[in-house]
C-alpha cells in the first residue's frame, strides 16, 4: 500500500537560494583557487540532495566570482539539480567592493528573491584570501543595510595560510 503523504508533487516549494562569492584575483593562484574549485565541485551534490529531499523548499544557487571587477556565472539563480560550476582560474586584482554592490543589486524581491511562493532566507558563501584591493567597506556597509543580507546566513571561508 502506498502512502498519499509520500506524493508531493504539487506542493508549493519556497526557494532559498545560495550564493557563492569567490575570490579569483591573482593572489589565489595555484592551490588556493585549486581548493575553491575541488570545494565547490565536491559540496553540490550534497546541496543537490538536500533540495531533492525537501518536499517545502527549494534551494537555488546564484555565483560571483571577482578579481578585476566581478561577474555573475548566471544571470539568474539555478535550481541545484541544473547549477554547474566552472572550474575558474585567478589572475587579476580583488574588486571585493563591486562583488558587495553586485550582491547588494539582487537581494531584492526585484531580483533574486522574487519567488511567487516566497524565499527563504539566503545563504552567503565568501570565499577569499582577504586581500581586497578595492573600497570594499563603503559598498559592506550599503549591503549592511539590506534587509536580505542582515537575515542572511553569512560565512566567510579564509583560503590559504597568512604568509
Amino acid at each position: 500500500m502506498s502512502n498519499p503523504f509520500e506524493n508531493t508533487e504539487g506542493i508549493a516549494k519556497r526557494t532559498m537560494v545560495l550564493f557563492f562569492i569567490v575570490d579569483t584575483s591573482g593572489s589565489m593562484a595555484g592551490k588556493k583557487i585549486g581548493a575553491v574549485n575541488d570545494a565547490i565541485f565536491n559540496v553540490l551534490p550534497e546541496i543537490r540532495k538536500i533540495s531533492e529531499d525537501n518536499a517545502d523548499a527549494e534551494i537555488k544557487i546564484a555565483a560571483i566570482t571577482f578579481s578585476n571587477g566581478a561577474k555573475w556565472l548566471y544571470d539568474e539563480p539555478k535550481p541545484a539539480d541544473e547549477f554547474s560550476w566552472p572550474y575558474v582560474n585567478a589572475d587579476g586584482m580583488t574588486d571585493l567592493g563591486e562583488a558587495y554592490r553586485m550582491l547588494n543589486e539582487k537581494l531584492s524581491r526585484n531580483a533574486f528573491m522574487n519567488d511567487v511562493e516566497g524565499s527563504y532566507a539566503p545563504a552567503i558563501f565568501l570565499m577569499t584570501d582577504g586581500e581586497p584591493t578595492d573600497d570594499y567597506k563603503k559598498e559592506l556597509d550599503r549591503l549592511n543595510q539590506n534587509k536580505w543580507f542582515r537575515v542572511a546566513i553569512k560565512v566567510a571561508v579564509a583560503i590559504g595560510e597568512k604568509d
